[in-house]
C-alpha cells in the first residue's frame, strides 16, 4: 500500500467497529419489526338502511348560519 492509501484509510470515519455498531442495529431493529403485531386497517361500515337523502348532506343549521355572519368581509 502506497503512503496516501493508508492516510485515507485512516482518515475514513467509517470502521470496522462502526460497520458491525450499525449491522447489530439495523438487525436488532428488523427483529422488533417482525415481532410486532401487525396492524389491521379497520373494515369500513355501511350507513344504516333507514338513512334517507334528506337526513345527509349539507343542512343550514344555526351554528352554519352564525359563522357566515361572522365571516362576511
Amino acid at each position: 500500500m502506497t503512503k496516501s492509501l493508508k492516510a485515507a484509510l485512516a482518515a475514513s470515519p467509517l470502521s470496522r467497529r462502526t460497520l458491525f455498531a450499525g449491522a447489530g442495529t439495523v438487525g436488532a431493529l428488523a427483529a422488533a419489526a417482525a415481532v410486532l403485531p401487525k396492524v389491521v386497517a379497520p373494515v369500513p361500515t355501511l350507513l344504516p338502511a333507514a338513512v334517507t337523502a334528506a337526513d345527509s348532506g349539507y343542512q343550514l343549521t344555526e351554528h352554519v348560519q352564525r359563522y357566515y355572519q361572522t365571516a362576511r368581509v
